[in-house]
């Protein structure tokens, strides 16, 4: 309990950071809540699921690090902050078939709608991804693929259903923060963007971590 709380403690420091313009409080708690919540699954049921999951949360804070630092003190920074989620992603999607390799064509069709529409609407601008599109592309294909795999568990017999939807909701979230993410680099940005896409990717990883948590074994 004492991990989730400083989780929720950082987070509030750090969205009034956002809220007030402090650079200092923001570069202090950005990543707390995510490597509160590595320590938290500490707690887990030692296994395959906990450790891939375990790892992707570390490469998201990586890539959560990478995004926030300046562009003048590291060239391409959002390519190496893409690469980092991505490989995350990887790790979550192994997480996944650990214990469950069904198919689920409804949850492959809706994974690959909401990746083909988040590329759609990044590519939408005049100027479309530029020299962007390809590594926004994969990482669209990437994404889809860990919210299908975390879909394709709901059901499953052996996974605890709760363990299940909070995976499952956790995958929709990151979706979700990634999407507001491109919305407000590469369309049009929104004031709200530096509130919502905090808030809906800690709870995405909150309920990706949360899954390993409810877990049996």
């Amino acid at each position: 309990m004492r991990w989730l709380l400083l989780a929720l403690i950082s987070g509030l420091v750090f969205i009034y950071g956002l809220y007030v313009d402090s650079t200092e409080l923001r570069l202090i708690t950005k990543g707390l809540p995510v490597i509160a919540l590595i320590f938290w699954l500490g707690a887990a049921p030692a296994g395959t699921y906990r450790r891939w999951i375990s790892l992707g949360l570390l490469f998201g804070l990586g890539g959560d690090i990478l995004l926030d630092i300046p562009e003048e003190h590291l060239a391409n920074q959002f390519v190496f902050g893409l690469g980092s989620f991505l490989i995350g992603h990887l790790a979550y999607i192994r997480a996944y078939t650990s214990d469950s390799r069904r198919l689920a064509p409804v949850g492959l069709l809706f994974a690959l709608a909401c990746g083909g529409s988040m590329l759609s609407m990044l590519n939408s601008s005049p100027d479309g991804l530029g020299a962007f599109f390809l590594p926004v592309a994969v990482y669209a294909l990437v994404i889809s693929c860990m919210l299908w795999r975390a879909i394709a568990r709901l059901g499953v017999d052996g996974i605890p259903r709760d363990a299940a939807w909070l995976a499952a909701g956790g995958a929709l979230l990151f979706v979700i923060s990634d999407a507001m993410i491109g919305i407000n680099r590469f369309v049009q940005p929104f004031e709200e963007a530096k509130y919502a896409i905090i808030i809906t990717y800690w709870l995405g990883q909150f309920g990706i971590a949360a899954s390993a948590m409810r877990r049996n074994a």
